[in-house]
């Protein structure tokens, strides 16, 4: 009997060949199915448009040892590098061409620098980098043609304003411009930002931004504007909830309570309120407070957000100073109720947990002290850690998956290619 010899070579390739198509195989049939494609909801498009102030002023070199219009090109640019993709961006200007002493051509000089569509990044920075600080600043006809570029579409509108100081094209009033765009019912909302601005600039961006239920922040570094700017356009990628109003008690047993949500009071200076949770075992509560400074205030205050139980007796705190070169003050806290062993009784039971809001705000005794501060409460109560067994569990994600895949793959691999690599011996001292 003849045995034929077969070249060790094509042995070699023969098995290798085998061996990858068994672990592709095996990896193809322990790998998680595909979820099957499913058109995403269609949503309204979001749109914003920065909104820059780029008259004479904006030379000052008074931020971080730069020129203001220095520091609002920086912050514009790494904000354009995170403009989320479905927001469609616009820039306007105020201000920029015109350098000359006549109030009438001076108060109609804005101009869309980049229209409101899908954002090319780079064509966006090279029209901002063009900017020099030229004349006026006429904010009442750049909200006018700001509202009417954002025109069409049912999704969110936001203009965001940044100036460093107030409009010099009355009598045109900024703030009457606001309160007929809010009247428009068109959902526009404006937010101001004021680059070290002084009382009267302060009190006109705050007027603006209240009509049209937006908010004003005050500016002071170019850090500052590059995040606030950056949360406002993403604000409008991811709309928030609308706060409920509600109206904190004197004391716990009287507070009303809350479920999760934002909600908006208004706390006296110095003044205390309280409100309700209720959190069952295994739960964890969130909850973080907002206090504003909505007029003018002493410098040295402070905001405390405290938990504690019905009988008083403290659980966890949260509090936050300030020094006047903010507007809003904010703090936090978190609580997590161990979850009970028992089967029954009163450890299973929601525990009732007091929030009290305090503030140390002061102010000159010329200062109004009605109504009170604008306070935000964002509460939310979430499944607490979780225990071994549910640690345990397979299903914690698809990573799981992918590494039982390869666990069980490499196991089988090894044990295939051990058995070849054996029967590549016997074949070779038999040949």
């Amino acid at each position: 009997m003849i045995t034929r010899r077969i070249p060790r070579r094509i042995i070699s390739t023969r098995l290798a060949a085998g061996v990858c198509g068994v672990l592709a195989a095996l990896a193809a049939a322990l790998a998680p199915l595909p979820a099957a494609a499913a058109e995403p909801p269609a949503h309204p498009t979001p749109k914003v448009e920065l909104t820059l102030d780029v008259s004479g002023s904006m030379r000052a070199r008074d931020i971080d040892g730069q020129s203001r219009m220095a520091a609002a090109k920086q912050a514009f640019n790494e904000v354009l590098d995170a403009v989320p993709k479905d927001v469609q961006l616009g820039i306007r200007t105020l201000g920029a061409t015109y350098p000359g002493n006549d109030r009438q051509v001076g108060c109609t000089d804005t101009k869309l620098l980049y229209p409101v569509g899908p954002l090319d990044r780079t064509e966006a920075k090279t029209a901002v980098a063009t900017l020099v600080p030229t004349g006026w600043t006429p904010i009442g006809p750049a909200l006018q043609a700001a509202a009417k570029d954002l025109k069409g579409g049912d999704g969110q509108r936001r203009i965001v304003l940044i100036t460093d100081g107030e409009d010099t094209c009355q009598p045109l009033d900024p703030c009457q411009v606001a309160r007929d765009i809010a009247a428009q019912g068109i959902h526009l909302t404006v937010d101001t930002l004021g680059l070290l601005p002084d009382a009267k600039t302060r009190s006109q961006l705050s007027c603006i931004a209240e009509a049209t239920g937006g908010t004003y922040t005050s500016v002071q570094h170019t850090d500052q504007l590059r995040k606030r700017v950056h949360q406002l356009v993403d604000r409008t990628a991811r709309p928030v909830a609308t706060p409920v109003a509600t109206q904190g008690a004197a004391a716990c047993d009287r507070a009303p309570e809350l479920t999760p949500g934002l909600y908006s009071d208004r706390e006296k200076f110095a003044e205390h309120r309280w409100y309700r949770v209720s959190v069952k075992p295994g739960q964890e509560l969130r909850a973080s407070v907002s206090v504003a400074a909505d007029r003018a205030v002493n410098n040295d205050y402070g905001v405390l957000l405290r938990a504690s139980t019905l009988s008083g007796r403290e659980i966890v705190r949260g509090a936050e100073a300030g020094d006047g070169r903010t507007d809003v003050i904010s703090t936090g806290l978190r609580y997590a109720k161990s979850a009970s062993g028992s089967s029954g009784g009163s450890e299973d039971a929601p525990e009732t947990v007091c929030l009290q809001v305090s503030n140390s705000f002061s102010a000159a005794p010329s200062v109004k002290t009605e109504p009170g501060l604008p306070v935000e409460l964002a509460v939310d109560v979430v499944d607490g850690p979780h225990d071994a067994s549910d640690a345990a569990s397979f299903g914690l994600g698809r990573g799981w998956w992918l590494l039982g895949a390869l666990v069980v793959t490499g196991l089988l691999g090894g044990l295939v290619w051990g058995w070849i690599s054996r029967w590549r011996v016997t074949v070779w001292r038999t040949n």
